[in-house]
């Protein structure tokens, strides 16, 4: 079975628990490179055109006018095709209740028709959102299993929760 692990992540200031915090890495990036480590699958970002401010208040308020108006970023790049892969990881943080809108332009792309989505994503409480009902809607003829959420705040020790709901 070929994999294939497709991610959104931000680094820059972040919300971790109450506090605001730099970081070099993304929270649902981290998780991806775990889980690329146990699976040996294919990565592939999602990376906007114009991506959003570093700054997080201007990154919340730039992702909340976007799903207020349906918006469907521009992005750098699309792997050329999705044909090989039989099981997709899609990793994601939470915003505004649901997947980033550059996800919905990704997943707009392709016909998931035969394939496994298996959705994950990294929040600091507010678990998957409407995110999984949303790309059942988006990939019809997909089989979405039940997502993984990952507390943000405890992303570097996520290995062993990804190995468990990997093996499902």
């Amino acid at each position: 079975m070929k994999q294939l692990i497709v991610f959104f992540s931000r680094a820059d200031e972040n919300y971790f628990g109450g506090e605001m915090r730099y970081i070099k890495e993304g929270n649902t990036e981290t998780a991806a490179k775990k889980l690329q480590a146990d699976t040996g699958a294919d990565l592939f970002r999602i990376e906007m055109r114009h991506p959003y401010s570093p700054e997080y208040k201007k990154c919340v308020a730039e992702a909340v006018k976007d799903k207020k108006e349906n918006a469907r970023p521009e992005l750098i790049s699309f792997p050329e095709s999705i044909e090989e892969y039989d099981e997709i990881f899609l990793g994601y943080p939470n915003y505004c209740g649901t997947m980033p809108m550059p996800v919905f332009t990704f997943l707009e792309h392709f016909d998931f028709r035969g394939k496994k989505i298996r959705p994950f994503c990294t929040n600091e409480g507010s678990g998957m959102g409407t995110s999984e009902e949303d790309i059942k809607k988006l990939c019809p003829g997909a089989q979405v299993m039940p997502g993984l959420s990952i507390h943000g705040s405890h992303v570097q020790e996520c290995g062993e929760l990804l190995k468990e709901w990997e093996a499902r």
